[in-house]
């Protein structure tokens, strides 16, 4: 007769979560000893929760199917709840697991007893404590389903000691998932006339809207019908490259993003909210859809999305329509002394076929979509929730998913040191990931909100809480001390030949790369590289675009 924890495990694999990313203590010992009893579950070690949960967003990103994670407690939790928050903000599925105390100790109030349903309602849409043996397996089942969605969501499970000690476990099977709906036909007719009236239309694609048959779909719409095709501003996961539809992201900006949108009669969401500035600025607006602007939502994230849009390119006769796709281009190698943007320049001069990009460099990756639009085809994983330390639990999580292809990690030196205990389960696993590090010894994005937010001038003791330079940052020996090759260089030759060599060698490396702040504010003499990080811009978008960031 199996235990508890035994069958769980079992319920789990069935219902097809072979990956579990853990990080556990006491309370969960029975559910690690019944690992041995499982050969088929690939259970993981993370120093961290907040890496623990990070690599079950960027497993379930490209595996398409959710991870566990198995989290100690509610201070566990509250160690992964930064990045299940931005699980949850990217409809990503994953099945949290939280051991608890036995049902009968609760009473004393142990030192790490807490309310860990709380907790957990603030990133999970579905939330259970699992109160016997007999019952763990439907729960489990359950919990799974509920991650798978659609849409995808973070299910969280909180498995109390003697839940997973006791004896009698069956294992059950998960529930079937109902195909989600497509838009209703009158939707779908009603935004056919919308783009057939003509005007200046868009569709913001998020979400599952961002793989190829769906931005084929909409490229052909676009094609068809003159509409503009954006993309979210962080997506969960987007495909690009040459041979696909290019789609212009959001800027994070709202002085950008503003641009951007000015003038659009419509705005179609397809599985994407309208858009809002991700933070309140005196004195400006946080919803940026310009006014006149009429939103039109074609389809949510519960919806069959891909269906949704084919069903509306049949409906505008756009199904036979040659969409306008990426032609290959790469940027030339960078030389002389290293900035951000000759950091990215020699990433797309590199890409190789199939690499996923795991993009959290906030400040100085601003440049990276411009210089890898034509670079073969690729995946970018983006910050959907905005709380920084996910790229490198992220790029562990992919690279398990897809152990054949190369994971680039983009990353801030403030957002590494969240999580950089993820190097070492690189490591420990023999992980294809080169990590790129760009130290400008600052909370770079800091530096500009500060300016944008309208808080003054800033003195040395506000300029002091931005500042990562006093200590400064070594990030080699950081790496090497948890068993990673690296490399620091201030050059962009020297940048480029060591990521050749990390992309010639299998394994983990990392490479840190000094440079300087792009930016201290939002100032005109900085405004060339901003128009170049949208791309090119018609002579009006780029007047209207200086009028609004001119001092």
């Amino acid at each position: 007769m199996a235990n508890g924890a035994q069958a769980m495990l079992r319920t789990l694999l069935d219902a097809g979560v072979e990956v579990c990313f853990t990080n556990p203590g006491t309370s969960e010992m029975h559910f690690v000893a019944a690992l041995d009893t499982a050969p088929d579950m690939r259970a993981i070690l993370t120093l961290f929760e907040g890496v623990a949960t990070g690599a079950a967003d960027g497993y379930a990103r490209m595996a398409d199917k959710p991870a566990s994670t198995l989290l100690h407690l509610g201070c566990g939790l509250g160690n992964g709840l930064a990045n299940l928050h931005n699980a949850r903000k990217g409809n990503v599925p994953v099945v949290n697991i939280v051991g608890d105390h036995a049902i009968a100790h609760a009473q004393y109030d142990a030192p790490l007893q807490s309310d860990i349903e709380t907790a957990a309602r603030n990133v999970s849409r579905w939330v259970r404590t699992s109160r016997s043996t007999a019952e763990l397996c439907r729960d489990v089942a359950e919990a799974v389903a509920a991650a798978k969605g659609p849409p995808g969501q973070v299910a969280t499970l909180i498995l109390p000691a003697d839940v997973s000690w006791g004896e009698g476990g069956v294992p059950v099977s998960a529930p079937e998932i109902a195909k989600p709906p497509r838009a209703a036909d009158d939707v779908i007719e009603k935004i056919a006339r919308v783009l057939e009236a003509g005007g200046r239309n868009a569709l913001l694609l998020g979400g599952r809207a961002l793989r190829e048959p769906t931005l084929l779909a909409a490229a052909r719409i676009a094609a068809q019908t003159g509409a503009r095709l954006y993309a979210e501003v962080f997506p969960t996961r987007l495909e690009r490259g040459a041979g696909l539809p290019h789609v212009e992201r959001i800027a994070y900006l709202a002085e950008m993003a503003s641009v951007q949108l000015a003038g659009l009669d419509n705005l179609i969401l397809v599985d994407a909210r309208a858009p809002v500035s991700f933070f309140a600025y005196p004195g400006k607006k946080s919803y940026l859809v310009p006014e006149g602007c009429t939103v039109h939502e074609l389809a949510s994230p519960d919806q069959d999305v891909s269906g949704s849009l084919e069903s509306l390119c049949v409906q505008l006769g756009a199904d036979q329509v040659a969409p306008t796709l990426q032609a290959p281009l790469r940027p030339g190698r960078p030389r002389g002394k290293l900035t951000a943007e000759k950091v990215c320049k020699a990433v797309g001069h590199l890409l190789p076929q199939n690499a996923i990009i795991v993009d959290e460099a906030q400040t100085s990756g601003t440049m990276l979509p411009m210089f890898t639009a034509g670079a073969p085809r690729h995946d970018v994983l983006a910050l959907t929730g905005g709380a920084i330390g996910q790229a490198l639990p992220v790029a562990v999580g992919a690279a398990i998913a897809c152990p054949d292809r190369q994971v680039l990690a983009l990353v801030g030196d403030g957002s590494a040191m969240y999580t950089f205990q993820a190097l070492w389960t690189m490591a420990r696993e023999r992980l294809n990931v080169v990590s790129i590090i760009f130290n400008n010894k600052s909370y770079g994005i800091l530096n500009v909100e500060l300016e944008r937010v309208g808080a003054g001038k800033a003195g040395p003791k506000a300029k002091a809480q931005l500042d990562l330079n006093s200590p400064g940052l070594d990030f080699v020996q950081l790496a090497e001390g948890m068993g990673v090759p690296a490399v620091r260089v201030t050059t962009a030759e020297d940048f480029t030949a060591a990521l050749e060599r990390a992309l010639a060698s299998p394994g983990t490396h990392l490479i840190e790369a000094v440079v300087p702040s792009v930016f201290s504010g939002l100032k005109l003499r900085v405004l060339p590289w901003l128009l170049r990080s949208l791309g090119t811009l018609p002579d009006p978008v780029a007047r209207a675009l200086k009028r609004k960031l001119a001092p």
